[in-house]
């Protein structure tokens, strides 16, 4: 089943002529049903990315459930496997069904990192939008993708951002109106504004990671599929005898592939090289991590609220620019720029001057990320006033 819906995905992201008929047809479609679908306004529904219970989403629910001021209302989490989930107050809805649908139109408030309707357009007037979004922007989204202008947020009550330089990319790309846009950071974010030596050791103990050992978190971003919509697969070049070889003594790598990273290719694990990628909080893992290796992807601006040592191994940086396309230059923004090559990678880790490269990454950090560490009572204060 996952297997069909990836290559449907794929056939819907792809074929423009395909979409923009499915979208249209079942869009009245589901306006029509809503006609006989009253609003509950104690119902709220939550989604968040990779359709599992994460992300913002999951960081604003813990929050309302906690808070005795929500003590009546209902919530419902729509995820792909909800057998999988064990979570309190709560109920669960199989993501894209028909009593999913149902739920939507029956809900007064929509939380969510991703989207609610699908990609279609049903929305009542009375129902009010959360859009926390996933991550600061660093390769092109939305309508800046080459053969994308399907995006429309227009229709989002709430949209989350940290600072100017997102906010115009959420107005042109994702075509959110402007005073729907609120100046709050990512409520995932919130625990990394507040950590304590406690907290960090605490997670260690919780991970198992070794007392005598440094950790790199190795965190590369998602890629599109190259067989049509068959798999989503990472192929690293990395040689990790080689990477043992040089900083076994010292380090081991934590591996964390994308939600939507589906087969891992060349990766062989063992006491250095460790598997995060299905663990269910990132937040840990960013925490005990005292480097962060990654390429592209959003946790670039996550981690850098903790201000410790960013590596761009971008082996494949001039084609992903070309085909992709990035918002800004990450050979001048980043401290080390791209490192194209796994000896780069590696002589940079020996050489690092920790505390210099710490106060690079505050002046990054302040730079991209103006607000942040509060973002969750914020957005819940902002959606139920």
């Amino acid at each position: 089943m996952k297997y069909i819906r990836k290559r449907l995905d794929y056939i819907l992201k792809h074929h423009l002529i395909i979409q923009l008929i499915y979208k249209f047809v079942m869009s009245i479609f589901f306006k029509f049903i809503g006609l006989f679908v009253c609003t509950d306004d104690k119902l709220v529904l939550f989604t968040a990315h990779g359709r599992e219970y994460n992300d913002s989403p999951k960081a604003i629910f813990k929050f309302m459930i906690d808070n005795e001021r929500y003590q009546g209302y209902k919530f419902v989490w729509a995820l792909d496997e909800p057998e999988k989930y064990d979570i309190p107050r709560c109920s669960k809805v199989k993501i894209d069904t028909m009593r999913y649908f149902i739920i939507a139109l029956k809900a007064k408030y929509w939380i969510t990192c991703v989207n609610i309707e699908r990609g279609l357009r049903f929305k009542k007037k009375q129902t009010i939008y959360l859009n926390t979004w996933h991550g600061t922007p660093l390769k092109l989204i939305g309508n800046a993708v080459s053969g994308r202008k399907d995006f429309d947020f227009s229709n989002v009550d709430i949209f989350c951002y940290s600072g100017k330089y997102e906010k115009e990319i959420y107005k042109r790309d994702l075509n959110v109106l402007e005073n729907n846009l609120i100046l709050s950071g990512l409520p995932r974010n919130d625990e990394l504004y507040h950590i304590t030596d406690e907290q960090i050791a605490s997670y260690k103990r919780l991970l198992n990671i070794p007392k005598n050992k440094k950790v790199i978190l190795y965190a590369p971003t998602w890629r599109d599929s190259t067989d049509n919509g068959k798999s989503y697969l990472i192929k690293p070049p990395i040689d990790l005898v080689y990477w043992q070889e040089e900083l076994h003594d010292e380090y081991i790598i934590l591996l964390r592939t994308h939600v939507y990273t589906n087969k891992l290719i060349g990766i062989k694990f063992n006491d250095f090289v460790l598997d995060f990628s299905d663990y269910p909080n990132i937040n840990h893992l960013l925490v005990v991590s005292d480097i962060l290796i990654s390429d592209y992807s959003a946790i670039i601006f996550d981690y850098s609220i903790l201000e410790r040592p960013i590596i761009c191994f971008g082996y494949d940086y001039d084609e992903y620019a070309k085909k992709r396309g990035f918002y800004i230059d990450l050979e001048k923004e980043l401290p080390s720029g791209v490192l194209r090559s796994q000896k780069e990678v590696v002589e940079k880790i020996k050489t690092l001057d920790y505390q210099a490269e710490c106060q690079k990454i505050a002046q990054f950090k302040k730079k991209y990320l103006e607000a942040g560490g509060n973002a969750t009572e914020k957005c819940v204060q902002i959606l139920i006033r």
